[in-house]
């Protein structure tokens, strides 16, 4: 059974930065598998943020371009999202993704396997 486990959300200032993590176990060669991060605001639909491929191609939303950068570690099976210069509307729930089965990558319905989310609030 696939598990993704997000960490390192918090509460941080406006301009602040953030490393969030996504652990992968069981059943799934993580090298062999695209990732990405969304996130989700209250009321607000699930939005792509950043993908990785296996190559390490990456893919970001324009809302983020700039000041967040995805990256993974192939041998600690984890996926990572540092995010810089956090802005209030940045605020959600992020979440992990996995498993990529084609399409575009910052679609949710282009993964297979989702973390719980961590909460990321940024105040002004």
């Amino acid at each position: 059974q696939v598990q993704l486990v997000e960490s390192g959300g918090d509460s941080v200032q406006a301009g602040g930065s953030l490393r969030l993590s996504c652990a992968v176990f069981g059943g799934l060669t993580f090298s062999t598998y695209s990732m990405g991060w969304f996130r989700q605001a209250p009321g607000k639909e699930r939005e792509g943020i950043a993908g990785i491929s296996t190559t390490g191609d990456t893919f970001y939303a324009d809302t983020v371009k700039g000041r967040f950068t995805i990256s993974r570690d192939n041998a600690k099976n984890t996926v990572y999202l540092q995010m810089n210069n956090l802005k209030p509307e940045d605020t959600a729930v992020y979440y992990c993704a996995g498993g990529w089965r084609g399409g575009f990558r910052l679609y949710v319905g282009s993964y297979r396997y989702w973390g719980q989310g961590t909460q990321v609030t940024v105040s002004s």
